[in-house]
């Protein structure tokens, strides 16, 4: 009986070490498939960039063509797959890593508003400033570049594994042509040109788990993030190109130790650079939507309210973030003309909470623009500095030497709402307005005092008793 245990128990070791050796053997057919597929997918990607689509015929509307001046290409490098022995059991659980990694790194690439161009052998590719054209994306790009080593490193540190991560990256802007494939849902983008191509080689001359952009992108950066020469890339066709290595946040914008995430000194600069995109949409908004008897609520009036605006904050000494609130209210105390004449502050600010959100502004600080705009409902009553500059700025031509020509184009916009209305009436209105009238800022009442004194006298003379 003990001679048949024995024997059965011999089997079943037997059987085991069979099983042992076919699942190894699955393992190492599945680590060689997954390289063939890497293969076969960079394959298919150069053939798509052989692709003239020229001789696509355009009724079948498979792609269409566009031209994006900034944008910012960052190609990640994931090494440490390739170290994987086709032998190790352990093949599967490191290619689920690698997969782990491309998604998390798509995770933040949303987050960012970038768009993932491909996932190729060890390579994730993503773009800022495509399809919704922004001046921002280079710091975008390389605020999600420090998520993403952040995320390899803390993730080594939790986890003992044999196989070493690290990561790549290489960060070039500049322009490239898109093909666009798809529909409006779920479109495919194929960038072409030789930001795409330079973009490519950058990646290559960067060490483990460092970012290296080149010299343009690093024109935008300079003043937020500590850049460092790195070298020069020679690119064919084309004289060398400059790189440099970031190697984190200026610590005054930092909020870490390592200089891997910004801190709210760092989001207001970022808001006031991304001002000039959100001024773009507004004064574009104002001029197509503005009715056409409003000659002196119009884009000018707005343009003088944001840039006097800017220059009485600086006089009276703003931080950057009050001045950023301050120019965000300057540039919507108007557009609400685009509903309705009459309450249009009130309609300014319902508009501002609908577009600001969208641009990284929170809730406190969309509060206080609005209220900022509700300071220049007529009459001004400012409760405060903010308040005081949009109600000077608001009416800086009072005290300008373009005064005439810009107050006669508020009278023909009056005379709309009131026909009746006659010049004379106009100017005994004036007289009685301006005479009343003080403004709020110490800089306001040195620039503009002499010269508003000056038109009621000039106003009163040109008043039919």
């Amino acid at each position: 009986m003990e001679s048949v245990s024995n024997q059965q128990l011999l089997k079943r070791i037997a059987a085991l070490v069979s099983e042992n050796k076919a699942l190894k053997e699955k393992h190492r057919i599945a680590v060689e498939a997954y390289r063939q597929l890497f293969g076969e997918l960079e394959k298919f990607r150069e053939l798509i960039e052989k692709v003239n689509i020229e001789q696509i015929d355009e009724s079948v509307h498979i792609f269409q063509k566009a031209r994006f001046d900034t944008v910012t290409i960052m190609f990640v490098e994931i090494r440490g797959l390739s170290d994987v022995p086709a032998s190790d059991e352990n093949a599967s659980a490191y290619m689920d890593k690698f997969d782990y990694y491309v998604f998390q790194f798509n995770e933040i690439a949303k987050k960012h508003k970038l768009l993932k161009l491909n996932s190729i052998g060890g390579a994730f590719v993503c773009a800022g400033g495509i399809p919704e054209k922004n001046i921002i994306n280079p710091f975008t790009v390389i605020l999600a570049a420090y998520e993403m080593i952040n995320l390899v490193e803390d993730d080594i540190k939790c986890c003992k594994c044999p196989v070493v991560w690290n990561l790549n990256i290489g960060i070039h802007t500049g322009s490239v042509t898109a093909l666009v494939g798809g529909h409006s849902s779920s479109n495919y983008y194929e960038l072409k040109g030789d930001t795409m191509n330079e973009a490519s080689r950058i990646v290559s001359f960067s060490k483990k788990n460092s970012v290296t952009i080149s010299a343009t992108t690093c024109e935008l950066v300079k003043e937020l993030f500590d850049c460092q020469y790195a070298g020069a890339l020679t690119v064919k066709y084309q004289n060398k190109l400059d790189l440099f290595t970031v190697s984190g946040f200026k610590e005054k914008f930092a909020a870490d130790a390592k200089r891997y995430f910004p801190n709210e000194n760092f989001k207001v600069q970022l808001m006031l650079v991304q001002f000039a995109d959100l001024q773009e949409l507004i004064l574009d908004k104002l001029e197509k939507e503005l009715p056409e008897n409003l000659y002196y609520h119009n884009v000018k009036h707005t343009v003088d309210v944001v840039t006097q605006s800017e220059l009485i904050g600086w006089a009276e000494g703003l931080d950057d973030k009050q001045l950023l609130l301050l120019k965000t209210a300057a540039l919507f105390h108007d557009t609400g003309h685009t509903i309705e004449y009459a309450n249009h502050e009130e309609n300014s600010t319902v508009i501002a909470r609908e577009i600001l959100p969208k641009y990284s502004y929170n809730d406190a600080d969309i509060d206080e623009i609005c209220r900022i705009i509700m300071a220049t409902k007529m009459p001004p009553k400012p409760v405060d500095l903010l308040e005081s500059i949009i109600c000077d700025s608001d009416l800086d031509y009072l005290g300008r030497t373009d005064f005439v020509p810009v107050s006669n184009t508020l009278f023909a916009e009056l005379k709309v709402q009131n026909p009746a209305l006659t010049l004379n009436d106009w100017n005994k209105l004036q007289v009685k307005f301006i005479s009343s009238h003080q403004y709020f800022t110490k800089t306001g009442r040195k620039l503009r005092n002499v010269k508003k004194q000056e038109q009621i006298e000039r106003i009163k003379k040109l008043i039919e008793n």
